[in-house]
């Protein structure tokens, strides 16, 4: 099967073929790709994928509720793992960040129902099908993760900045960027933790 370019180790093929743009409704993953991408700002995607094993043990299985109550002493047990990404700013807004996120799934009584509102607001949660013929011409950033970012920012969300709202709608399945050549692309095998 032809892949997007990017998938090119066997760990990145894997993701690609399993993951990387198939619908997520599962409260537990959007969070878990929320700090994943949060702390992949500056670095390579290939860099999370080998961390994230290490990040659900430590992340209470990416808990929201358990990760909010994370303790400062917890925080300065994770800066010293060197399994996960060592950085205070990412580590504390991971933490920050779940309780706001708790905070959502109060008022809209779901992350999902809110956070699939910027793509499709008729609620049905379809995923945007693009039809990029080369990984060159995917954005980086788009209207929506421009919008999505700054809702997030005006509740209190740190390390959500569009460029990593973008990267959280492609690996979500809130757009599907697969290239026009991919095997996988405009395909939706399903939605992830439906």
């Amino acid at each position: 099967m032809e892949r997007c370019a990017w998938a090119k180790n066997e760990l990145a093929v894997r993701y690609h073929d399993e993951e990387w743009g198939r619908p997520v409704h599962d409260d537990r993953v959007l969070f878990e790709f929320l700090v994943l991408e949060g702390a992949q700002a500056g670095l390579s995607w290939d860099t999370i994928l080998r961390k994230r094993e290490r990040y659900r043990e430590v992340f209470a299985g990416f808990d929201p509720a358990k990760v909010a109550r994370f303790s400062a002493a917890k925080i300065e047990r994770l800066l010293l793992d060197p399994g996960i990404v060592r950085n205070r700013l990412k580590v504390e807004s991971a933490v920050s960040n779940a309780g706001v996120f708790l905070e959502l799934q109060e008022e809209f009584g779901s992350f999902d129902a809110y956070v699939w509102g910027f793509i499709d607001p008729s609620g049905e949660r379809r995923p945007r099908v693009n039809a990029w013929k080369h990984s060159g011409e995917v954005p980086a950033t788009t209207a929506a993760s421009d919008a999505l970012s700054k809702a997030l920012k005006q509740r209190g969300f740190r390390f959500v900045g569009s460029t990593i709202c973008y990267a959280f709608m492609q690996a979500v399945g809130m757009v599907n960027d697969h290239t026009v050549g991919c095997g996988l692309h405009g395909v939706s095998r399903g939605a992830r933790g439906a």
